[in-house]
């Protein structure tokens, strides 16, 4: 009896891989999988707006202004999105807790592909006025709150699932959504501005990308669906205690641990909009290089900041995901040292500045997502970390092009240079306040 205790105890049988007990159905990759779909298909629709911003929405929705004036009028709308997302994300947690998991991201994916498909309907100014600005930004208002409800707890899941010395590589996964999103959108109206004459594309060739919006919302739906619904997943989330906590409970008690999450990763959210949607609003402005040159050169980035993106994960596993969030910090400070030299000359240099720019952002952006939610209790941390990004997002990056064009058309480039020392400084002093916390606790 002795015998065959001792060998039972010397020969467990080992746990499968990325479960604890019998949770074992679920494979990290087809995770993954998810994370990467979803992510990308809401930054397409994300970016087929910004882009539109430059590229139509001035002359479309605006001819009454001059192009500055246009262009700012488009950022402001831009960011109300931003603005709308944490109160997408309340009200979409409280549509799970009543009616579920699938109800919530089945609405929430509805509104932001529905919103998004339905600027491709508007009518310009010229047909009925002002109107057609009211319902442009009440559409951009809807993807927000679209956005904010489209947060299934994928990324947190693998967070608390996969070993401590790979998590920096999971960390990075579901922010590949971001520079795939921004190839396909870029690459759409890359192909439409060359091979539409200019009429024929202000009139209804930009209304092409936000059709396939709603087409690649419903694809991503599906694939998230598939899983999401699974009684694995869901048997996961519930012992993980993933489940959404009333956003006014959340801020009454990890308020400080939002907040200090979003300004950790401002400096990577403040470099976001800076070498996607600015270049193509300084460019049109100072006809430094064609357009269809610029929109080339961005997607060549955005290939470039998925390699960055992945390596981030290697990088953050080897020395952690804090500081290599303040590493890269500093380094897009000392990067937007160079942005008025590079963005104020020729067309090289201002190649120079987009494609160095994406490098950074995903080596910083790899790992802006949850760098600091392992500070939440973890039943917050399904709801933290949604709120912790939608903060980010509105902090950092929602006004970037509308602040840095403005400034900068006043007072030069060197207005985007204090933009991202701003973000640099603030992400290195709440990394700072995180570790003095961590210390003292």
């Amino acid at each position: 009896m002795s015998s065959g205790a001792n060998h039972q105890a010397a020969s467990p049988v080992p746990p499968e891989p990325f479960s604890r007990g019998h949770r074992s159905r679920i494979a990290p990759e087809e995770i993954a999988v998810g994370v990467v779909v979803g992510r990308a298909s809401e930054y397409f629709d994300f970016f087929v707006f910004g882009i539109a911003s430059v590229l139509v929405f001035p002359r479309v929705f605006f001819p009454f202004a001059d192009h500055l004036h246009g262009l700012l009028y488009a950022f402001t709308i831009f960011s109300f999105a931003f603005i709308a997302r944490p109160f997408g994300t309340a009200f979409f947690m409280t549509v799970q807790r009543r009616w579920g998991r699938s109800v919530k991201l089945t609405a929430a994916l509805f509104a932001l592909g529905t919103a998004t498909a339905g600027m491709a309907f508007l009518p310009n100014y010229e047909s009925i006025g002002v109107l057609s600005i009211y319902l442009l930004a009440f559409f951009r208002a809807v993807q927000g709150i679209g956005f904010g409800g489209s947060w299934d707890g994928l990324p947190s899941l693998l967070a608390l699932n996969v070993p401590p010395h790979r998590r920096g590589w999971y960390a990075m996964i579901g922010q590949l959504g971001a520079p795939i999103g921004f190839l396909i959108a870029a690459g759409l109206f890359l192909f439409l501005h060359m091979s539409l004459g200019t009429d024929d594309f202000l009139g209804w060739g930009w209304r092409y990308p936000f059709y396939v919006a709603f087409a690649v919302n419903v694809v991503a739906l599906f694939a998230r669906l598939r899983l999401v619904v699974t009684h694995e997943y869901t048997e996961m989330l519930e012992e993980d205690q993933l489940e959404p906590i009333s956003t006014r409970e959340m801020v009454r008690s990890q308020g400080y641990n939002i907040f200090l999450g979003a300004f950790a990763s401002l400096a990577s959210y403040a470099l976001f909009h800076i070498v996607t949607v600015f270049p193509l609003s300084w460019v049109s402005l100072q006809n430094p290089q064609d357009m269809d040159n610029m929109l080339t050169v961005q997607m060549l980035g955005a290939v470039v900041a998925m390699v960055f993106t992945v390596l981030s994960g290697r990088i953050a596993d080897r020395i952690g995901r804090r500081t290599t969030l303040g590493l890269f910090a500093v380094l897009i400070g000392v990067f937007s040292l160079f942005a008025p030299f590079l963005m104020g000359h020729d067309a090289d240099h201002q190649d120079v500045f987009i494609v160095v720019g994406f490098a950074l952002l995903g080596l910083s952006y790899g790992q802006a997502a949850g760098s600091v939610t392992s500070n939440f209790e973890q039943r917050f941390r399904y709801t933290g970390a949604a709120l912790t990004t939608d903060f980010a997002w509105l902090f950092g990056a929602a006004f970037a092009p509308l602040v840095a064009l403005g400034l900068s058309s006043l007072f030069g480039l060197v207005a985007v240079t204090g933009y991202l020392l701003s973000g640099m400084l603030c992400t290195l002093l709440a990394l700072r306040i995180n570790k003095l916390l961590a210390t003292r606790d």
